[in-house]
């Protein structure tokens, strides 16, 4: 386990400065935080929880690196984007790239949320991964703690996906705009034909038919 854990952390590091690894991205979701945003499923988690919805993010191979400038543009370019959600994966162990991303869509007027396996006390620790604190500075809402199974909810009334997990909001002006369900899922057509199921009610799909 500890080789293993070793080999992800060097594959961390075959990421290029400036540049994220992604798994998936779209615009114009409603079903992953406040309003229409983009989202951005970034590639690479150790926890492999049971039940997870996005087992294809576990590998910390490279799968689709896409450069921070051209990742900006791509959210600011589709007027329908009011925000960004940060997705995987767990978002944290990307997280200096992810800040400079977050920083440059706030300063246009999107307000930015994450999700992550890591507990709020854990990732303003010492010992969070590199670029955390930097990270959190830059979000609106954070969503913490890990998908536990046995703790599920699948709930019109409740935002979060277990009922471990909690929902910190960093900005008041979205206090009152905790309003997507974790019974709510969405379907995108992709213009290769492909699709992307998102959404708590069942797990993230890339269906290349």
């Amino acid at each position: 386990m500890k080789e293993q854990k070793a080999n992800q952390y060097m594959e961390l590091l075959e990421i290029p400065p400036g540049y994220v690894n992604i798994m998936g991205y779209v615009d114009e979701s409603e079903v992953n935080g406040p309003g229409c945003r983009a989202v951005i499923w970034v590639q690479g988690c150790l926890r492999e929880c049971p039940g997870c919805f996005n087992p294809a993010s576990w590998s910390f191979e490279i799968n689709d690196l896409v450069s921070i400038d051209s990742l900006v543009h791509r959210i600011l370019s589709n007027p329908k984007n009011t925000g960004v959600t940060f997705s995987g994966g767990e978002p944290f162990w990307q997280a200096s790239a992810l800040a400079s991303v977050a920083k440059q869509v706030r300063a246009e007027g999107l307000n930015v949320m994450s999700f992550t396996g890591f507990t709020l006390e854990q990732l303003r620790s010492e010992y969070a991964p590199a670029g955390a604190h930097e990270l959190l500075e830059q979000l609106d809402i954070l969503i913490d703690g890990p998908y536990v199974q046995h703790l599920a909810l699948h709930s019109p009334d409740c935002p979060v996906a277990s009922s471990n997990q909690k929902v910190h909001v960093f900005n008041p002006a979205l206090t009152d705009k905790i309003s997507w369900a974790s019974d709510q899922i969405e379907i995108h057509i992709m213009k290769d034909g492909s699709r992307i199921v998102t959404g708590y009610y069942g797990q993230l799909q890339l269906d290349e038919s």
